[in-house]
């Protein structure tokens, strides 16, 4: 029985792939209704996929019942991959934090201040500056009811929503907008890029939560989504647009943090203006971004502690105002304040929630951050450090506020005593740039999900430790950021403006994390629909309150935020737009077996010593690259691998796990596909080498276990002959457990659209009635291919690349031909190559391109 059997059935689990294998396929012979024959991943692939999707059963879930009644039904246990390492990841541990000494926990819990406290933890400096320059102050109670709003404002959205839910909902230990989309993405079938197999879903780090049937509105859900492609694209947009603000976000953090800091100098300097704050600021920028490249565990090991003594001196602070101004500050928890200060300021005080939602800004970066630490861990050093230190701060510059009205423009820093002045300053300074540093790591984050999920173009990435691979640096995202942050600091100066650009882009990640938080409870979490509706009522109500606020101040210069959001927004729909179509069209056009098959095992040309890998991105069939590769270049190698190099909706797939092989065509044709599977978590580090040995000793692997089993297949025959060929169904137990229904023949001549075809459905080959001679002695037939290629590795592997553009047809609307021919056109030439990540040197290179017109 063959591998391509057990290994991976590309089947009918690849969204729309039926209506894609069109007939205007220029390789193909004859039409084709559902489904190209493909040598060993034939025709009966699409049934053979929903077959073992399912527990072990004596009927077919076919949408062919006639043909099902001849096809071998493997369930059971099933051998997707080889237990072989799969490649050197320099990070196997993920968020796994057990087993670790109390230095090395302390170690974590700075890095985690570092990197992902910082952004709230800095917002002391400005939510009040913010807030009373749009609604003054006109009495003591008005600082109440604005410290009343601020306070449960801290524990409605960072600590409820985000501590006690939203982190709840990480993939595996993953967090950000992309990852919720991954964590859809695996219970329903809701990817626009329609390369999805059944056998993804039996990557052990998948672990599927099915909804139960008694839980129907679970599966209303699941089958809406998966049936409505409006639903489909909405739910990308939301995605998308969350991305776009988290990217946003990670611009307009920097230019918030360190601005509000450095305007500290004009309290304790009053030589210092606007002007000599903006030089600085962009000093203090340039070198952040500078210090990136060291990666997350050394700068945050570095800071963390600065961060600390932050969070003590906030604390202090506010201990110190409390005590010397006012201790009446605690009224503030009683939330009846909120309503008497809207009753006082009316639309001021409405204007005034812009400022007070800075005081949350960071929450998300608890999220998108999350792939860098443990929830756990998290989770405890808000509630027992960061929040307890918040309060303390905002109750010290609110008991500030009531003996000093006019400070509020610089609240925090005029409230520090005379003598501790200067060392906080210096701390401040340092605290910002660390905030600064936050949302610009949570961007990465999400950049890197983005693009394992097809979404972004794709970037040169830097993993910055050996320890932990989510650990990661983007170089071009990096200087992008720093250059987009120095424009905005010098076109934008003033705190309010800033601040109200900031608020448009948390809220906007905000609203985004609500709905998928919410799809995510319907659909996996099964939960009762009350709580459902009160999460989306309280948190989608409060946050669209915040909303409003903040876009009535869109005019006064935070439209420039939004803009880079919307461009943001537009390179990652036009690169999925893009990339959808190129994979469609190649999927229309790949070859057909008939052309093979009529070509010979020979493939019409001539056979030079050698292995050929062929990347592309096909998950079944044969690409039509190869065809340009056959007609183009005067032989071809001896043996042939197509490479497919795929990402699945998961941050990580084990190493045992990683590669899938088949065989395609007959063994003459030494014709074999390999899908490397990644996370998109996973780190792609490969020396190519390396590489090539791990792929020739896989296959090694693949053709003992494919022999192994067709040594059982004719065990299953010789039992066959025994029985009546009307009985019912026969079962066959294989020494490894795997159970085999043997209701009909395993080899049945059928015939379908007026074709006979002997079908092997053990190794879905698909031949003609003739079928090859046995071999008399299967040992020496499996040690000939072994050695055959064994002599092909020595003669050499050559990477055969087959660059495929797009083009729009002369016909098509002038919108799809700017997007296509020019948009998407421009992001491919700069984008990095899949093959980038190995070091393959060009004497090794054979590259062809192609163009595919849309």
């Amino acid at each position: 029985m063959a591998e391509d059997g057990e290994s991976e059935r590309g089947g009918d689990a690849v969204v729309g792939a039926g209506s894609m294998d069109s007939t205007e396929s220029r390789w193909v012979f004859q039409d084709d209704d559902d489904s190209e024959i493909e040598g060993e991943e034939g025709e009966d692939e699409d049934e053979d996929e929903e077959e073992d999707e399912t527990p072990p059963r004596t009927t077919l879930d076919s949408d062919d019942d006639e043909n099902a009644a001849h096809r071998l039904i493997r369930t059971g246990p099933r051998i997707d991959s080889f237990d072989v390492e799969a490649l050197e990841v320099p990070g196997a541990p993920r968020n796994d934090y057990e087993g670790i000494s109390v230095g090395r926990r302390i170690v974590i819990a700075c890095q985690i201040l570092g990197v992902v406290f910082g952004d709230v933890g800095t917002s002391p400096l400005y939510a009040f500056s913010v807030m009373f320059t749009k609604a003054p102050i006109n009495g003591n109670e008005d600082v109440i009811g604005a410290l009343s709003l601020v306070l449960y404002t801290l524990i409605i959205i960072p600590l409820v929503k985000y501590v006690l839910i939203v982190l709840w909902a990480n993939d595996d230990g993953e967090g950000g907008t992309f990852a919720l989309y991954s964590l859809i993405c695996r219970h329903a079938k809701v990817s626009l890029l329609p390369n999805q197999l059944p056998s993804d879903a039996r990557i052990s780090s998948f672990r599927l939560k099915v909804p139960s049937p008694e839980l129907e509105r679970s599966l209303r859900i699941k089958e809406r989504l998966e049936n409505s492609l409006t639903l489909k694209r909405l739910l990308l947009i939301l995605v998308l647009a969350g991305t776009s603000m988290v990217i946003a976000d990670g611009v307009v953090t920097p230019a918030m943090s360190v601005v509000s800091a450095v305007g500290g100098l004009k309290v304790g300097w009053s030589a210092i203006g606007e002007a000599e704050v903006v030089m600085i600021s962009v000093a203090f920028l340039v070198v952040l971004f500078s210090v990136q490249k060291f990666g997350t565990s050394k700068v945050g090991l570095a800071v963390g502690p600065a961060l600390f003594i932050w969070f003590c001196s906030l604390a202090g602070v506010g201990i110190y105002n409390i005590i010397k101004y006012d201790t009446s500050v605690f009224r503030a928890f009683n939330p009846i304040h909120i309503y008497f200060f809207f009753k006082r300021n009316t639309t001021k005080a409405w204007y005034a929630l812009g400022g007070c939602l800075l005081c949350a800004t960071g929450s998300e970066a608890m999220f998108a951050d999350l792939c860098y630490f443990s929830v756990r861990s998290v989770q405890l050093t808000f509630v027992f450090l960061v929040l307890p230190c918040l309060m303390l701060g905002y109750l010290g510059q609110a008991a500030y506020l009531i003996d000093h009205h006019s400070d509020y423009e610089q609240v925090f820093f005029s409230s520090i005593p005379d003598g501790a002045f200067w060392p906080i300053l210096l701390i401040a300074n340092v605290a910002a740039l660390i905030a600064s540093r936050t949302m610009t790591t949570a961007t990465f984050s999400c950049i890197k999900q983005s693009t394992a999920l097809g979404c972004f173009p794709r970037l040169k990435i830097i993993h910055t430790s050996r320890k932990f691979m989510g650990q990661i640096y983007i170089p071009a995202i990096n200087w992008f950021l720093m250059v987009a942050c120095v424009i905005l600091v010098c076109s934008i100066s003033s705190i309010t403006e800033i601040g109200n650009a900031y608020g448009i882009v948390e809220l906007g990640v905000m609203m985004m994390t609500t709905v998928l938080v919410m799809i995510v409870m319907l659909l996996i979490w099964q939960i009762n629909i009350i709580i459902v509706l009160s999460f989306v009522v309280i948190f989608l109500g409060l946050e669209l309150t915040f909303f409003s606020s903040v876009l009535w101040s869109v005019g006064d210069g935070s439209w420039i935020i939004l803009v880079f959001a919307v461009v943001m927004f537009l390179v990652m729909y036009i690169w999925n737009y893009g990339s959808k179509l190129k994979y469609e069209t190649e999927v229309k056009q790949k070859m057909s077996m008939d052309l093979l098959r009529e070509l010979g095992s020979n493939l019409g040309t001539v056979r030079a010593p050698g292995i050929g890998l062929l990347y592309n991105e096909l998950v079944k069939g044969i690409p039509a690259i190869f065809g340009h590769f056959l007609t183009t270049l005067p032989a071809i190698h001896s043996m042939i691998i197509f490479v497919c190099i795929k990402y699945v909706p998961v941050p990580v797939v084990p190493q045992s796990e990683r590669f899938l092989f088949r065989r395609v065509c007959p063994k003459s044709y030494h014709i074999f596909r390999c899908i490397a599977r990644y996370g998109y978590k996973d780190v792609r580090k490969e020396n190519h080498q390396a590489f090539e040995q791990l792929l020739i000793e896989s296959l090694e692997k693949f053709i003992r276990r494919e022999a192994q089993e067709r040594s059982l297949e004719s065990d299953g025959d010789e039992d066959m002959d025994s029985e009546d060929d009307n009985s019912g169904s026969k079962v066959l137990i294989a020494p490894n457990g795997s159970v085999y229904s043997l209701g009909v023949p395993l080899l049945a001549e059928y015939t379908q659209d007026g074709n006979t075809i002997s079908e092997a459905s053990t190794s879905d080959e698909v031949r003609p009635v003739v079928e090859e001679a046995p071999s008399s002695d299967p040992e020496q037939s499996l040690e000939r291919e072994l050695s055959f290629i064994r002599k092909a590795k020595e003669s050499g592997v050559v990477y055969l690349l087959g660059h495929g553009d797009i083009r729009a047809k002369k016909d098509s609307w002038f919108i799809k031909k700017l997007v296509i021919n020019y948009f998407y056109a421009f992001l491919r030439k700069n984008c990095r190559r899949g093959i980038a990540n190995l070091s393959v040197p060009h004497s090794h290179l054979m590259q062809v391109g192609m163009t595919y017109m849309v």
